[in-house]
């Protein structure tokens, strides 16, 4: 196997090519018939926002429910895999008044940037974007999560699969089957994690946490994103995920399986957090992941590349104890600039230490502990 792990990169940089080819081939068919546009959740601050989005032939998925049987979400999860892209198309977008273009490239994607003018920027919260095609009468809109760093105690960063939502990625067989097989309604969030999310977006009440600075005792909704390796085409099947599982909403990181499959996942994952640090320089961050893959290491590369940027980092240990030794001497490190990595078991654990830190409240550590005890059924607290 080590003789042909160079040969790898090759055989995958041929089989991107072919179906490159293929695609640019069929794309000025595509092209003349009815075209679909995905829009994902865009993000920014109040001087600029960018937002992301892919044009596609349209395809129809029926809303999810417990009931569907494994043979449907399998062949819906083909059908997101298997997406007809089109490339060339001008796309335009409005937000509050502020006009943007952008054209999709050979992989349908394009991004669209809006820039405020000084006299008005665009306000902290949630917003609608509207998006056209010239020369079709469809009109698409997509959520956009505006933050001003300046008003928020800390923002929170987490991985999905094997963090938020169990995806057994350390047992292959295992994790596709849940993958292949689920959907949003059946997949399923590790215990607790819902309440830990919606307390850590929760405000610092006034009064919590002394030893943090100034700006993390902000009053404001402190944003959340998410980080993951899963493709852009489970965008709906993730953001559906979290709707119903009443999981803080907020701007995901996907990858495109096409040009980003020969790039590492830590170097993919590391350079969407160093965009989120750059994109709001005043706001400190929780980092979340597993310890499943190489989060630990991105994370603490990130807190030493960003000194006091980095209020803590939350690792599920996913490996039933093993490879533990690894993240033990991160955890050293981390200490010696002053940040806690936490290996947690669950939910509970990471939720304790961040009530002892000040970020969350002893009602909101009672919330996390009573969602996982009724989740495994086993006593947390004695109360």
């Amino acid at each position: 196997m080590s003789l042909l792990r160079p040969l790898i990169p090759v055989v995958e940089r041929a089989v991107m090519g072919l179906d490159r080819a293929f695609s640019r081939a069929l794309q000025p068919r595509r092209a003349r018939g009815l075209l679909s546009l995905l829009c994902y959740c865009g993000w920014g601050s109040p001087q600029r926002v960018e937002l992301t989005g892919r044009v596609v032939l349209p395809r129809t998925l029926k809303p999810a429910t417990h009931g569907d049987p494994r043979w449907l979400n399998f062949t819906n999860i083909v059908r997101r895999l298997l997406s007809r892209e089109i490339g060339g198309i001008e796309v335009r977008g409005t937000l509050y008044g502020v006009q943007a273009r952008a054209v999709s490239d050979d992989d349908g994607f394009f991004t669209l940037c809006f820039q405020a003018t000084p006299d008005q920027p665009f306000t902290s919260g949630w917003h609608d974007a509207e998006l056209t095609i010239p020369g079709r009468e469809r009109t698409s809109h997509a959520r956009i999560q505006v933050v001003d760093d300046r008003t928020c105690a800390y923002g929170l960063i987490s991985d999905l699969d094997d963090t938020v939502i169990q995806s057994d990625v350390t047992r292959i067989g295992r994790m596709l089957m849940t993958v292949l097989t689920g959907n949003a309604r059946t997949r399923s969030p590790f215990p607790g994690v819902g309440s830990l999310y919606r307390a850590l977006s929760r405000h610092t009440p006034d009064g919590l946490g002394p030893d943090l600075p100034a700006p993390a005792r902000r009053r404001g909704r402190n944003p959340v994103f998410y980080v993951s390796s899963s493709p852009w085409n489970f965008f709906d099947l993730l953001w559906q995920f979290l709707e119903y599982r009443r999981i803080p909403l907020g701007p995901l990181f996907l990858r495109n399986w096409g040009a980003d499959l020969l790039t590492g996942h830590g170097s993919y994952k590391h350079a969407v957090i160093e965009r989120i640090f750059h994109a709001y320089p005043a706001l400190r961050f929780v980092l979340v992941g597993d310890s499943g893959e190489r989060d630990p290491e991105i994370y603490a590369e990130v807190a030493q590349k960003f000194p006091g940027r980095v209020l803590s980092i939350y690792i599920r240990d996913v490996n039933e104890g093993r490879g533990d030794a690894r993240i033990l001497h991160l955890r050293e490190e981390m200490a010696r600039i002053g940040v806690d990595m936490v290996l947690a078991r669950d939910s509970f654990a990471a939720a304790a230490h961040a009530m002892a830190l000040g970020l969350i409240t002893p009602g909101e550590l009672r919330s996390v502990a009573q969602s996982v005890e009724r989740s495994l059924h086993l006593p947390i607290l004695p109360f």
